[in-house]
């Protein structure tokens, strides 16, 4: 069960890493395909925002690669808990107020992780 878990937890981390990549260095170039429903002008006057999420993003890749060097369980399932609980909430946010698609990228996969974790406690 372990190994499972560090694999969507890995997987997690890799995506938001992939976001940071995304909204901090490809925003302009990239944005508009993926965000095809918004107007192509919003992309450059939006730059700064995108790299600030970016960041935030880095942030809980961060938090989650750290667990993987914590070697008390208890704490390193309770850090793995807490930073994806703020994926998840993160992408259920997004879904609600830009795409559904991102609770499915984004949330979705936490929540895998969250009750896997769940069901390794028991």
């Amino acid at each position: 069960m372990e190994l499972v878990i560090n694999i969507v937890v890995g997987l997690v981390a890799f995506l938001h890493f992939y976001f940071l990549y995304f909204e901090m260095f490809a925003w302009t170039t990239k944005g508009p395909k993926i965000f095809s429903a918004f107007p192509k002008d919003l992309f450059p006057k939006t730059k700064s925002m995108a790299a600030n999420q970016g960041l935030y993003n880095g942030f809980l890749a961060a938090g989650l690669v750290w667990t993987f060097f914590i070697e008390n369980l208890e704490w390193k399932n309770n850090i793995t808990l807490f930073f994806l609980c703020c994926v998840a909430v993160a992408g259920i946010y997004g879904a609600l107020s830009v795409s559904k698609k991102i609770f499915f990228v984004q949330a979705l996969p936490a929540l895998i992780g969250i009750v896997l974790l769940f069901i390794q406690s028991k």
